[in-house]
């Protein structure tokens, strides 16, 4: 799985760079053809962005986050990620 973070008005550090290879390691767990994943962190003002663009074999899912900390708005999205791939996982299973 490779991993692309950047950064719009942000530098993306190395500590931020960890957590979401971290936190990504649950998707690949759930899921192996995991191909590819954009990150792209962003700062408007108060509000921090972060939105991640999934690359599985067959299919692109998008998921993205608002919050005042950079790391619940990671969390946030990988979770709703999570969500998503399970949701497409057992889609594909049901059909025979």
């Amino acid at each position: 799985m490779q991993v692309i973070v950047t950064g719009h008005h942000l530098e993306v550090t190395d500590a931020l760079k960890a957590h979401i290879d971290a936190k990504l390691q649950k998707l690949a767990r759930h899921f192996d053809n995991v191909t590819e994943v954009h990150v792209i962190l962003s700062v408007e003002k108060l509000v921090q962005k972060a939105e991640a663009t999934l690359q599985l074999s067959g299919a692109k899912l998008f998921a993205e986050d608002h919050q005042e900390d950079m790391y619940a708005a990671i969390d946030a999205m990988v979770d709703k990620l999570d969500r998503q791939i399970t949701k497409h996982k057992e889609k594909n299973g049901s059909h025979r």
